[in-house]
């Protein structure tokens, strides 16, 4: 197991060295540059701007001397559009906010997706099962550009229970989490519900239930355990985009979130920060993919041989 691991932890940075790389020239050789906007900055004065951030170096030496930031000193570079202003605070602004609003909104998938699986997985066949996957079929089909206006229209304009925007309070903070925490509740309930009829049937279940086991005994400590595998696996990546995956979500509800930061440095062309935050969220991907192979392991004894 612990071969494994290492493996998986040396192919997470090669990976990430990969994807540097290339996001590095692409970026580069992209027409256009950060300080093309500025129509009237008179030839030296751009020149003068290019050499303070080293962009007249050949495109190799800029490259090693970014990555030899990264690696030495874990730098990812200054802003090229706000003076003063590098990406590692971009990060540490809106980091936080970003992982605070993607833990509330697993808690809203597991939530409802758990509740909304278990209930139709025991209740097989019946009007309970078809109401539970016609829920979380509608979860699926639409999209959360399209949810969250729809929640901001009911419950923040015509029954004004909770603000439209912003993220100050836990009020503000519900209609983003429900908005990008229901598409993974509905997958969930679907994974849930599969896994768990899928164990259902399982001779130890039924060695189980003919040894006169309680059926809450039953269902919480062999049903839900056993169940939950394709669950975990789906969680893996699902968390590393409920993380990464809110660009969307904080735009419509003005979230001041690592996602508004990329889109903004995006449209701006300034490259440091794109670059930065595209690095930044490839890590937390394959970290977060990394740990849920460790759990798949700890769950599944089989895996370890």
């Amino acid at each position: 197991m612990g071969v494994g691991i290492l493996q998986r932890i040396l192919g997470s940075f090669f990976i990430i060295w990969i994807i540097m790389t290339l996001s590095f020239f692409l970026m580069r050789l992209a027409p256009g540059g950060p300080f093309d906007q500025e129509r009237s900055l008179p030839e030296d004065v751009k020149r003068n701007i290019e050499a303070k951030y080293h962009l007249d170096e050949p495109l190799t030496k800029q490259y090693v001397r970014y990555v030899q930031g990264i690696l030495l000193h874990g730098d990812f570079g200054p802003s090229f559009k706000y003076a003063d202003r590098s990406v590692n605070d971009f990060i540490k602004e809106g980091l936080p906010i970003t992982l605070q609003l993607g833990f509330y909104a697993l808690l809203v998938a597991l939530g409802i997706g758990l509740s909304l699986g278990i209930a139709a997985s025991l209740h097989h066949n019946t009007r309970w099962d078809y109401l539970a996957m016609g829920i979380s079929i509608i979860g699926i089909s639409i999209p959360n550009f399209v949810i969250g206006p729809l929640l901001q229209l009911l419950f923040g304009l015509e029954l004004r229970w909770l603000p439209v925007a912003g993220w100050e309070g836990w009020k503000s903070q519900i209609l983003p989490s429900v908005t990008l925490g229901i598409i993974y509740a509905a997958s969930i309930a679907r994974l849930t519900r599969g896994g768990m009829l899928e164990v259902i049937g399982q001779d130890y279940i039924r060695t189980a239930i003919a040894k006169g086991l309680p059926r809450r005994l039953v269902v919480f400590r062999h049903m839900i355990r056993g169940g939950l595998l394709p669950v975990v696996s789906y969680l893996g990546p699902a968390i590393a985009f409920l993380f990464s995956g809110s660009l969307v979500v904080e735009k419509i509800f003005n979230i001041p979130g690592l996602g508004r930061h990329f889109v903004q440095s995006a449209i701006n062309r300034d490259y440091t920060v794109t670059l930065g935050l595209v690095i930044f969220f490839s890590g937390l991907i394959l970290l977060c993919n990394m740990v849920v192979d460790v759990l798949y392991l700890i769950i599944d004894p089989r895996l370890r041989r």
